[in-house]
């Protein structure tokens, strides 16, 4: 099974409640490079104020778009969801199973 942005987008959606994040790394514009988490554990998803395109509207997810977005399926013991990279950097979005 592809997965697509729009996979990704419905996702978010439907779990929007009760989303966790891990970044791993982020893009950082004083080094213009990929800056690692040194500490990179899950926590809650906070929105942002503004729903963007980008974003879906929450903190920790940047979608390039153009197909230049990795997907692959996350699925822990206790979680399940997408892990995301590009050129911005890398995150993974779950829920408890």
């Amino acid at each position: 099974m592809k997965i697509t942005k729009a996979t990704f987008r419905a996702f978010v959606n439907k779990n929007r409640d009760h989303l966790l994040i891990r970044v791993g790394s982020c893009f950082n514009g004083m080094i213009d490079g990929l800056e690692y988490n040194p500490d990179p554990g899950f926590s809650k998803a906070k929105p942002t104020e503004r729903n963007l395109e980008h974003t879906l509207g929450v903190q920790g997810i940047w979608l390039v778009g153009c197909g230049r977005d990795y997907f692959k399926p996350f699925d822990a013991e206790v979680m399940t969801g997408f892990s995301v990279s590009n050129s911005c950097g890398s995150f993974e979005i779950a829920v408890w199973k």
